[in-house]
């Protein structure tokens, strides 16, 4: 079997929790199947991939439409292949289109949702309605939708009510727990001037309504002064969100020590290390599918406090690895003010907190390894190509 993979992101290009499933999802299949990966960006070394810049009378226009004309570039360059399966809007028309043109069974995978993601008009303006518009459409013809949680299930047959819930099948996300597992060494720590001798709360993710670094930073008001607050984030969807942020973090600075803010998108290593060192792992998201950065920390070791929203609470086990805070049901001041609870009670309890994150690296092992993912994908593959 032949099965083409279609992506936004693929390494080095990964900027979220999409790419980084496509990347261990890939590398398993490959076990199984034979691969060839289109995906956007520059290009990539390695065998079997085929990157696809923006067409060249594109590059001025709305990013919607960049994203179409890749799209387009996909499908004109598809091999021989039985199964197409793409990830997220950015890569859904070109399962589509693909489908219909090759005659062959589309399946997508559902990350995220774009009526479930309203504030993406920030950043695409009017392109909004046309990733809306791509999305449904392959909503609408797709042989197969792969949910990362049953969360994500449930949101997808409520924004699309149209959809056939017998399509719609439940495979988790992973995590290489060999890739992301407890470190000893501390040299990055030294480096951002992270003390190790405070408790420390760490919030990885991009800079993004999505992922609630605002509701986060207003919530650190409420923190004990001891607690060190190491924030990994970058890749503002906006130029106004990034104002935004850096605003906020000038502001906490100034009213409390141990505000440390990392830009920079880290190594797998250097992040292992960051997460392994923190007394808690902070998930404050508005919106997560399923919320593949829970599983990394709890690979290290590491407390989780997340809101509890779309998957994660599949992930997070409340008061076994890690602390849910209610989000839909609250007003948002209680929801900020319930971050900060949680955060500080695991703080002033490190036992309690180091107990939840061996729970939580035991959890990632036994329930969320890739290799089960890949079988049960490919699975999926051969009940459609029959």
């Amino acid at each position: 079997m032949r099965v083409a993979v279609l992506s936004r992101e693929y390494p080095p290009e990964v900027y979220g929790g999409a790419g980084v499933h496509v990347e261990f999802l890939v590398r398993e299949l490959r076990n199984l199947v034979d691969v060839e990966v289109h995906c956007f960006g520059g290009t990539r070394p390695e065998g079997g991939v085929r990157a696809h810049p923006v067409p060249v009378d594109l590059v001025d226009a709305n990013q919607a439409l960049q994203t179409l004309g890749v799209d387009l570039s996909m499908v004109a360059a598809l091999g021989d292949v039985d199964v197409l399966h793409s990830h997220t809007w950015y890569a859904n028309l070109a399962g589509t289109v693909g489908g219909m043109l090759r005659g062959v069974p589309h399946v997508l995978s559902a990350h995220s949702l774009e009526p479930q993601r309203p504030w993406k008009a920030e950043q695409l303006g009017g392109g909004y309605r046309v990733s809306s518009w791509a999305e449904r459409q392959a909503y609408e013809t797709a042989d197969a939708i792969i949910a990362v949680s049953y969360g994500m299930r449930a949101d997808v047959l409520t924004a699309y009510p149209f959809v056939d819930p017998a399509k719609v099948h439940v495979i988790h996300n992973g995590i290489d727990t060999n890739l992301y597992q407890p470190s000893e060494r501390t040299d990055v720590l030294d480096r951002f001037g992270v003390d190790p001798a405070r408790p420390t709360a760490i919030f990885v993710g991009r800079i993004t309504r999505q992922k609630g670094l605002a509701h986060l930073l207003r919530a650190a008001r409420q923190l004990h002064p001891d607690i060190q607050l190491v924030l990994c984030a970058g890749a503002p969807d906006t130029p106004e969100i990034a104002d935004e942020t850096g605003k906020a973090v000038a502001e906490l600075s100034s009213s409390r020590t141990g505000v440390i803010w990392i830009e920079e998108m880290l190594p797998r290593d250097e992040l292992a290390q960051l997460l392994t060192a923190a007394t808690v792992f902070v998930c404050p998201s508005v919106y997560e599918p399923l919320g593949i950065v829970n599983l990394e920390a709890m690979a290290c070791e590491t407390a989780v406090v997340a809101s509890a929203v779309g998957g994660i609470p599949e992930v997070v086990a409340d008061n076994l690895t890690g602390c849910l805070v209610p989000y839909h049901s609250v007003e948002v001041e209680a929801f900020e003010a319930g971050l900060a609870h949680a955060i500080n009670e695991l703080c002033a309890d490190p036992a309690r907190a180091a107990a939840m994150g061996r729970a939580g690296r035991e959890r990632a092992v036994h329930e969320f390894g890739w290799d089960t993912i890949a079988h049960r994908t490919v699975d999926l593959y051969r009940s459609l190509a029959h």
